[in-house]
């Protein structure tokens, strides 16, 4: 055996050492490149699941501006239409994203329903929601435990009469309280004043220096209604406070230049056509 025969062999178990550490490179290398693979796939997927969301609420906010711009128009109906919903993202690579085309069909419009009841009146605060009625003073007399307040019992055309509170102690004497006629606010929710419950309230021109009571004339019985032109009177049961539709009113609740009570400039009556006045107060409200 020759030198170089004997040199080779020397160095046999080195090189196979060398060759099993280059396999092993190369098996950690191919798992790496693998890992790495997975994790590029993982983020195309993501990236392209992404992109077809926003290319979804795209799709959905173009169609809703065209439904828009069609109701703009007048047009009830197209005989085709994009799809609104957009197919899911397939987990695996290359899966394609379709939009779906559908024909839709016309629908057949419905003949109206021909309504036959009345139409209801609007509601809305005005005049027509008080209860406005002539009343007479059966008895008045000094609240026993408020020296500016009267109690009155007063017919209202009802089974029995009401009891009301006025605070007219200061302007009107006790003995011109006594069977008179007047004109009340009946559905004011009832409000005790000094421990007696007041049911109703009297109407009154009023200044902050002077307070007269309204008054109709003579002729005019107790349960009359007071009405005001264009206005049609739905009187509620109990006002509700909370609505506030006697403040509302109140404002627009007059005496004009010739003594009458008005509503926004239209005159107030009672049934039969007779009117509501202030003995000498005009231009002033009434409450």
């Amino acid at each position: 055996m020759n030198s170089d025969t004997k040199e080779v062999k020397s160095h046999y178990p080195k090189a196979q050492t060398n060759v099993g550490s280059i396999e092993n490179l190369i098996v950690e290398l191919e798992k790496t490149v693998e890992a790495a693979g997975k994790v590029f796939t993982a983020k195309k997927i993501n990236d392209i699941a992404q992109a077809n969301t926003i290319l979804q609420e795209e799709i959905t906010s173009l169609l809703s501006d065209l439904e828009k711009h069609e109701e703009a128009a007048g047009i009830k109906e197209i005989s085709t239409s994009f799809s609104k919903s957009v197919a899911k993202s397939d987990t695996a690579i290359g899966s394609e994203k379709k939009i779906e085309v559908k024909e839709t069909v016309p629908k057949k419009e419905k003949p109206a329903k021909i309504n036959n009841k009345a139409p209801a009146v609007e509601d809305t605060i005005d005049i027509g929601r008080l209860d406005l009625r002539v009343g007479r003073i059966i008895k008045a007399e000094r609240h026993p435990d408020a020296e500016a307040l009267y109690l009155e019992t007063i017919d209202l055309g009802e089974d029995k009469p009401r009891t009301v509170i006025s605070g007219l102690v200061k302007h009107i004497p006790l003995d011109q309280m006594q069977n008179r006629l007047v004109v009340c606010l009946c559905n004011l929710k009832p409000a005790k004043m000094r421990g007696i419950e007041s049911q109703a309230m009297v109407m009154c021109a009023s200044t902050p220096d002077k307070v007269e009571i309204m008054e109709v004339d003579p002729s005019c019985k107790p349960g009359q209604k007071l009405l005001c032109g264009s206005y049609v009177n739905r009187p509620d049961a109990v006002l509700n406070p909370k609505k506030k539709i006697w403040e509302t009113c109140a404002p627009d609740l007059k005496v004009n230049t010739d003594g009458k009570a008005t509503y926004k400039g239209e005159v107030v009556t009672v049934e039969g056509g007779t009117f509501m006045t202030a003995p000498t107060l005009k231009d002033v409200f009434i409450k």
